[in-house]
């Protein structure tokens, strides 16, 4: 399969995993918080940062009963319409360009969510790189064509889909002029559960539609996406805060700077640990041959006498035959006089 490029990034196994900083509504409505969110994830190593590009009334309807009311008793948002939560995590469009500007001035790479046709215009006009659909929105196909018919290159969220539903999507993409396409496995609660978030599925995705896959996490902590990159991630997002302490619609699965910094350096190891398929001894690894066990003689032997278990011993280091060997010198008789500490080689016979 061939990398893909996102900004100035390869993306693929043969590089470390792309990690992203999902700032999200982590800003609470609040620029300067906006920018230092920028400022610590450039500072964290993140590789890129991603925002959410939506009006409440591109959303949702301004209703606040019934359907469009959040009374679920396990939801973070409980207690809340539809409308006044989009409208308190939304990011103002006019914040959009001075974020960008602030990406790349530190080295990130910027890049949205967007939530509708509008949206994907107006980030065409911020030049932005490529885009991503969201969980809730892979069913939006008119969406997922028109982020795709830019030519750029879609990040896919498989949250809720089914695998019929993937296969609409992906087709979506891929006939509207999506050639570089990568697939998120998410779990589309908040937050998540380990247990739920089945990484086995990465792989599986990957041979179903023969396309990169990575991991979109909403779990605490950095364990599970250090997991899916054993079993082929090339992409992890992760909703990013300041502090959690500070509250804001995401807050309490999102990374902290300190985290994040240990996400970025964890996952490069966990990738650099795959390794490819390897047996036997690397160049490294023969330095630490003399502390492997061998065969020693480990009294003094005069000429002529018997070998036995109780003058050879198979002992550490390694300098002597391999102790396989050891049954082929039990009973045999000295040639010449052996000092305790005596390698065994073939030459004592």
């Amino acid at each position: 399969m061939r990398d893909i490029q996102l900004g100035h990034r390869k993306i693929g196994t043969g590089h470390a995993p792309f990690i992203i900083a999902e700032m999200s509504g982590n800003h609470n409505q609040s620029l300067d918080t906006a920018l230092r969110i920028v400022d610590a994830a450039a500072d964290s190593g993140a590789h890129a940062l991603k925002l959410q590009t939506y009006r409440a009334d591109l959303m949702t309807l301004d209703l606040e009963d019934g359907d469009f009311f959040i009374g679920d008793p396990n939801s973070l948002w409980k207690g809340q319409s539809l409308y006044r939560l989009y409208e308190q995590a939304y990011t103002p469009w006019e914040w959009h360009k001075p974020i960008f500007d602030r990406c790349r001035e530190r080295g990130l790479i910027p890049f949205s969510t967007p939530f509708h046709p509008d949206a994907v215009d107006f980030l065409e006009e911020l030049d932005v790189p490529f885009y991503k659909i969201a969980s809730f929105e892979n069913n939006d196909l008119p969406l997922i064509r028109r982020a795709a018919s830019t030519g750029k290159p879609l990040i896919i969220s498989t949250g809720l889909a089914t695998i019929a539903e993937l296969e609409e999507a992906v087709g979506a993409a891929r006939e509207t002029g999506c050639r570089d396409l990568i697939l998120l496995k998410c779990t589309s609660h908040y937050p998540a559960s380990p247990a739920d978030s089945h990484l086995n599925t990465i792989p599986h995705l990957r041979h179903l539609f023969g396309c990169e896959v990575g991991l979109s996490d909403h779990t605490i902590g950095i364990g599970v996406p250090i997991a899916s990159v054993a079993l082929g991630a090339t992409v992890i997002e992760k909703h990013f805060t300041l502090s959690r302490a500070d509250g804001g619609v995401d807050a309490a699965f999102s990374l902290e700077p300190a985290e994040m910094k240990q996400l970025v350096s964890e996952s490069e190891r966990a990738w650099q640990a795959l390794g490819g398929i390897s047996y036997g001894l690397t160049e490294k690894d023969r330095q630490s041959l003399k502390f492997r066990r061998s065969l020693y003689i480990s009294r003094d032997v005069q000429p002529g006498e018997t070998l036995s278990e109780d003058n050879i011993r198979i002992i550490r280091p390694g300098y002597g035959l391999s102790p396989k060997y050891l049954g082929m010198f039990l009973g045999r008789t000295a040639s010449r006089p052996l000092k305790a500490g005596t390698p065994v080689s073939w030459d004592l016979l």
